[in-house]
């Protein structure tokens, strides 16, 4: 059993957290934070967690964050790394759902996010959190940043097609002709007051949004660069904002080579994923909805070959709260702990 504290616990991703961590087996929820609910019962606040989580908001000064094991930020960006240095003295170790240490870069970091790095050396020792790809290096991690939504939908959709242990020599795709076409409900914006996601906004409505150029951007090239081996890749990356709440839906496409015309990628998928515990690749000829992942730490994928071309369309569904967040840093928490990695994180997708 260990203890695990949530800084910024009344967001979505932070509610997401005590709701999975609630019935996780070895779990002991210690401390919740939050500045602005301080003394506030959780369950006052979020009534489904009533007889599953008996702890109050506290301020972060008087959480006791180093008693515990792991600690989550469900923060904004800046927040983590001002409490790192302090966390990982007490043998705290960290999950990081926002983007203090996803990129590695640290101008990169500056220019996207529009403020200093205050810990660049601990930035260095930083895992990134997805562990379908980096899961031997997560186990010996003390401070993971964990993958953003989108990032985490368009690097597993892509990661056969790129990874050397793909089991071909030659390059299967142009690796510098990609293109993401990404569909987000509007949780991912996070639970504030804004006109783009007010009722009336959002709903009966669709748009693209950041087009010249999202944060998410550079940490998926930096991901796919990593996945490949190799610095040759390119991608255009487009968001839109879909009048739903939860779930993304990315649709990839990707151009391919001579040697990538004679593979079979519906077998290609099925097998570099016939491990993964939460990657389910569907039937060829499948249409994953985003439905099918609600509330459920899973991810489908279907491959595409329209008219047995050139181009492949792989289609990608997620919960953006769930495997896009706070389901992955469980997935993450389980695998620094040694424990079984679905440990906590079984929940069937909700229907309708």
């Amino acid at each position: 059993m260990i203890k695990v504290g949530i800084v910024g616990g009344t967001g979505y991703t932070g509610v997401e957290l005590l709701r999975l961590l609630a019935q996780h087996p070895q779990v002991q929820l210690h401390s919740i934070t939050s500045r602005s609910e301080a003394g506030m019962a959780v369950a006052e606040m979020f009534p489904s967690l009533r007889n599953r989580v008996d702890l109050k908001f506290t301020t972060p000064e008087n959480a006791k964050l180093t008693e515990c094991d792991a600690v989550f930020f469900a923060t904004p960006h800046g927040v983590a790394m001002a409490q790192a240095k302090e966390l990982l003295a007490a043998n705290v170790k960290i999950l990081d759902l926002a983007a203090d240490f996803r990129l590695q870069d640290i101008k990169v970091f500056e220019q996207w996010y529009g403020m200093p790095h205050a810990c660049p050396d601990i930035l260095k020792e930083a895992v990134y959190g997805l562990p379908e790809i980096n899961r031997e290096k997560i186990k010996q991690a003390r401070i993971v940043g964990l993958a953003g939504c989108y990032p985490t939908s368009v690097q597993l959709g892509l990661a056969p097609l790129l990874s050397p242990q793909n089991g071909f020599s030659k390059p299967l795709i142009d690796a510098q002709r990609i293109i993401a076409d990404c569909k987000s409900g509007t949780s991912g914006a996070g639970r504030k007051a804004e006109i783009a996601t007010l009722l009336s906004e959002a709903s009966d409505n669709f748009k693209a949004y950041a087009v010249k150029g999202h944060r998410h951007l550079p940490e998926i090239t930096q991901g796919l660069k990593a996945i490949a081996g190799h610095d040759q890749v390119a991608l255009t990356f487009v968001p839109h904002l879909t009048p739903m709440i939860r779930g993304i839906h990315s649709t990839l496409y990707v151009q391919l080579t001579p040697d990538g015309r004679s593979v079979d990628f519906q077998a290609l998928y099925e097998s570099f994923y016939a491990n993964e515990p939460f990657v389910d690749v569907m039937p060829a000829g499948s249409h994953p909805e985003t439905r099918s992942v609600r509330g459920s730490n899973g991810m489908k994928i279907a491959v595409h070959r329209p008219g047995g071309g050139d181009t492949l369309v792989i289609l990608v569904v997620e919960d953006n709260l769930v495997k896009g967040a706070s389901g992955q840093g469980v997935q993450c928490l389980n695998l620094m702990f040694g424990f079984p990695e679905s440990m906590g994180l079984e929940q069937i997708a909700l229907m309708p």
